[in-house]
Parts: C-alpha cells; structure tokens; sequence
C-alpha cells in the first residue's frame, strides 16, 4: 500500500501540525505490469509475450501453441524428475514441487462470469450504437472524421499485416504508459495543444457545413 508523506500545515493559530498520511488505492495486476512497478515480473511478461507474438507472426498459430506447449511441458517434467531425485538423495518428503499451484482455484464464480458479460454486453452494445451513428451520417463532421481515419488505416493495412499491429500495440502497452508517467506534463502540454488545434479547426468545419449546424441543433433539441 503506497502511502503519502506527512505533511505540515497551519491550523491559523500559528501552530504546525501533522496531517495524516492519505492511503492510496492499490494498483491493479495489469496496471502494475504495464506500469513496470516490478521489473523481473514485467520484464518477464513482456519477454514471454514479444516472443509468443514474433513466433506467431512467423509460423502458424497451432505450431507456436504446440512448440510452446511442449517447452512448458519439457520444463515443468524435468523440474519434476529434478525434484524427486533430490528429495530421494536428501531423504525428505517435501511432496509435490507444484503443490501451491496445483491446489489454486481456476474455477469463475457466477459472479465474476456476471459481471464479465455484463460489461462485454455494454460496450458491445456502445460501439454498435456509435459505428450505427457514424454509418448512418447522424453528424456529418463525425462521420467525416471517422472516413479519414478509416483511410488512414487502409494504408496502415498496406504496409502492416494484422499480427505486426498487434506486435506494435504490445509494445506501445509496455511503453508508452511509462514514458508518459516520466514526462506527463510536457506531454499533457503537446496533447492540449493538439487538441485546442483539433477543436479549431473541427469548429471552422462546422461553420462552413450547413449540415454540421443542423446536427448539432438537433442534439441540442
């Protein structure tokens, strides 16, 4: 659990107290990973993951889950036998190696499988409303930015195949986030620069289009 400092502060009075240190909330598994709180874990998930999604982009899926499996299953054989033979030499009983993971509890409750569809459903549910308005031109400035983007992404898909997308998307995960920690306030402020830039000229295109004004009173109705 990380804790702030403690800090001094004046009641008014000229006296200095104390304030209490404000728990903060704990950072979720993924978060943490992706944060690179723990190096040897994240580097561990990032290696494992870079190398699953390389071999994937280079042989077909069933011969990398095969050739996976089969290291996973050389491995966890040898620690086995390595095991046994030690406990036989030492003459102790320390049972099975993979006892703690053996006993672990895969199953999901019906809650959990609950809450799970009940998520998927909503956002499910969001991008089929906001793909059904863009489509259907509810408001032509959106609908136009959202052809740019889809051209943009034909030459995306000229010059990457889908498994080397998801590769760069791996790699952003592990990446950007942290970079972003280190430097957030230059980069908030390139981003709100952007942004306002975005807006202008979003608002310039309205002005222009009759149709982007109609809309936009329709919503507001």
């Amino acid at each position: 659990m990380v804790k702030r400092q403690n800090s001094r502060y004046s009641n008014g009075n000229g006296n200095a107290y104390h304030k209490q240190p404000v728990e903060l909330p704990p950072r979720g598994p993924v978060e943490s990973l992706i944060y690179w709180r723990d190096v040897k874990k994240s580097g561990i998930v990032f290696g494992s993951g870079l190398t699953i999604l390389i071999a994937m982009s280079l042989f077909s899926l069933i011969s990398v889950f095969s050739y996976v499996s089969l290291l996973v299953l050389f491995g966890t054989v040898s620690f086995r036998i390595y095991k046994n033979v030690l406990q036989a030499v030492q003459k102790t009983s320390e049972g099975h190696p993979f006892k703690e993971y053996l006993d672990f509890d895969l199953t999901l409750s019906q809650e959990k499988v609950q809450q799970l569809t009940t998520v998927a459903v909503a956002h499910a549910n969001a991008l089929l409303s906001e793909l059904r308005r863009l489509f259907l031109v509810e408001d032509l400035v959106d609908s136009i930015k959202f052809g740019v983007v889809l051209y943009c992404l034909t030459y995306v898909g000229a010059i990457f195949n889908g498994m080397t997308c998801v590769i760069i998307a791996f790699v952003a995960l592990f990446t950007l986030p942290k970079v972003y920690e280190n430097n957030k306030q230059s980069i908030d402020a390139y981003l709100e620069l952007v942004r306002s830039k975005i807006l202008e000229i979003t608002e310039k295109v309205k002005a222009a289009v009759p149709l982007g004004k109609k809309a936009e009173s329709d919503k507001e109705k």
